[in-house]
């Protein structure tokens, strides 16, 4: 591979899936940020279950070379992951690129030697997995986090020392969603005819995101507003959470509680459908940064999240913080008693967060550490899952 010899490389960004899933959107939404700097930029990804492109357009200024992926009938997980890793290695084509940029275990593993952004840790017990997710911490040449609690974790368990590059917020498109304009107001308003006063969770039921935390306190909220309405949107995910669906679905039925589930919203809709809810809920048990929850604040919602060291970090006194059910149903109460000051303490945090600005760190990076002479590539070291 080329070295970096002028501001504006050539760069590939890799991820993992062309669904909407945080890190998904902070590679498209960091990639068009490049563009619009005059960067050469490339988002490489794997089209999964036939898809033609992206959840959502992606500006004609960035190159697109998604690598066809199709669904197996009884496939594991782990059998999966190693597919994914070795279908996106035999597509990649490293020498058309001065910095290779790695977003996801997935990718990482996939080529080899690289820059990885480290969203947040996982943790698994399959043998193959805990390795494909050591590698991909452990083989890229540098390595950037979201947030320091992050990078702090990284540094603890392997001695590495990432840089800290927040995300950007996408803050205009959500505060739009929430302004006095005709249209904003009329999107709204079809929500809330849909759905009545909601609580808003986005990401779907998974174990990560407590949403088993959330039907509970949902359940205790309601006998104090029987008006309010759980809603879950969003929930691609590359990881199967049927045993956890199906827990969730016992406790719904034990509780005698009937949240709306939307599944993915199309991502023209989604502002207004933030905007429209009466509170977001995060109570997510591990996170990288909490990029949903800032896009609520720049919607000026008020949101409340899991008491987490990342999100102290990230948020400050912009959310609520709840660590079990019963305070988590209480933060959800108090929520629905405007605080202005808060309202626009977050809405000035979310609007200091630009793509422009993390864009620009990110070249300011790539500059100071070049993809080095020769080398390796994925396939000039032991393969993850090879037989």
């Amino acid at each position: 591979m080329t070295q970096v010899n002028s501001p504006t490389p050539r760069v590939a960004l890799l991820t993992y899936s062309t669904k909407p899933r945080g890190g998904v959107v902070h590679t498209l939404d960091l990639a068009e940020a490049m563009a619009a700097l005059g960067v050469d930029v490339t988002v490489w990804s794997l089209a999964r279950g036939g898809d033609a492109g992206f959840f959502r357009d992606v500006d004609p200024a960035v190159t697109l070379r998604l690598v066809p992926f199709a669904d197996r009938d009884g496939e594991s997980i782990t059998e999966r992951i190693v597919r994914s890793i070795d279908t996106l290695r035999e597509a990649f084509e490293p020498d058309a690129y001065d910095i290779v940029h790695a977003q996801d275990c997935i990718s990482a593993n996939a080529v080899g030697t690289c820059i990885r952004t480290i969203h947040h840790l996982d943790q698994f017990t399959t043998p193959v997995l805990v390795e494909c997710h050591a590698k991909a911490v452990v083989t890229p040449y540098a390595r950037i986090c979201v947030s320091r609690a992050v990078a702090q974790e990284v540094e603890e368990g392997w001695g590495l020392s990432p840089t800290v590059i927040p995300n950007g917020v996408a803050y205009q498109r959500f505060a739009d969603a929430a302004s006095d304009d005709p249209g904003a107001v009329e999107a709204r308003r079809r929500w809330s005819d849909r759905l009545g006063d909601y609580v808003l969770a986005v990401g779907g039921i998974e174990p990560r995101k407590g949403s088993i935390d959330l039907l509970d306190a949902y359940a205790l909220l309601r006998k104090r507003h029987p008006e309010l309405t759980l809603v879950f949107a969003g929930g691609e995910t590359l990881f199967d959470y049927r045993d956890y669906r199906a827990e969730f679905d016992r406790r719904r039925a034990e509780l005698d509680v009937e949240p709306i589930v939307l599944g993915n919203v199309p991502d023209d809709d989604l502002p207004s459908l933030v905007a429209a809810c009466r509170v977001f809920a995060f109570p997510s048990v591990k996170e990288g940064f909490g990029l949903a929850a800032m896009e609520a604040l720049a919607a000026g919602r008020p949101v409340v999240v899991r008491e987490l060291p990342i999100l102290r970090e990230v948020f400050a006194d912009t959310v609520t913080y709840a660590s079990t059910v019963p305070e988590l149903a209480d933060a959800l109460e108090a929520a629905l008693t405007p605080d202005c000051g808060r309202a626009e303490a977050g809405r000035a945090l979310a609007s200091s967060l630009t793509w422009e600005d993390a864009a620009r760190r990110h070249l300011e990076f790539y500059a100071r550490h070049p993809m080095p002479r020769d080398a390796p590539t994925a396939e000039d070291g032991p393969v993850v899952g090879s037989r």
